[in-house]
């Protein structure tokens, strides 16, 4: 497993879906196979399609930054700060299996959004 290639992998797939072009994402970085985790978004390369069609139809003027991605094995982690329309910003850590070629073939993730008030002066990212 190249390491650093799955991480720029894992990135380039995320960012181009959430920036609207979720087909190509599938289409370049999916394998045969694509499990998900997430319970709003259906099973499959299909299900991984509708769903960011549809969020870059409701909410075009969302941005992403990764902040860090960490690779072993055949997994990808990204934590990612996600700013949604009226400055409405979540923390998200997705993970990314890869199979034996090189490709996405199973998701995971966790979404908090960032509270107004905390009880540290350390950001969530």
């Amino acid at each position: 497993m190249n390491l650093e290639q799955n991480k720029k992998h894992a990135i380039a797939f995320y960012k181009m879906a959430y920036e609207g072009n979720p087909k190509n994402a599938v289409e370049t970085y999916v394998g045969n196979d694509y499990i998900q985790h997430n319970p709003d978004v259906a099973n499959g390369k299909q299900g991984f399609i509708d769903y960011f069609e549809r969020m870059h139809q409701e909410y075009p003027e969302k941005a992403i930054k990764f902040v860090r991605s960490i690779a072993e094995g055949d997994l990808v982690a990204l934590h990612t700060h996600q700013t949604w329309p009226g400055n409405d910003q979540y923390i998200t850590m997705d993970f990314f299996r890869f199979d034996s070629n090189g490709k996405i073939c199973e998701h995971w993730d966790s979404i908090q959004q960032i509270p107004k008030d905390s009880a540290n002066p350390n950001t969530m990212y």
